[in-house]
């Protein structure tokens, strides 16, 4: 007899929740424990504490070149002109 694993529905964490967990990592709980209590996959975690010590927040670094950023930026302010 073979047992059929359920596909688990993708979930979504906010910002706050990811934070909470990082920080009680690096104060006081083991990561294996965490990732126990909350059903949470090691790998998951593990970019999150990654994500907190790289880039200080759980987005990851900006990847468009300079340029792209500056016409985006300039796509913005032209549309805030049209409104006005």
């Amino acid at each position: 007899m073979t047992e059929t694993k359920q596909k688990r529905k993708p979930r979504k964490y906010t910002d706050e929740f990811k934070k909470q967990l990082v920080d009680l990592y690096h104060s006081v709980k083991r990561r294996c424990d965490i990732c126990r209590e909350y059903d949470i996959d090691h790998s998951l975690f593990d970019k999150w504490v990654k994500q907190a010590i790289n880039y200080g927040s759980f987005h990851e670094k900006d990847n468009r070149t300079p340029e792209h950023q500056e016409l985006l930026k300039l796509r913005k302010e032209n549309q805030q002109l049209k409104v006005v």
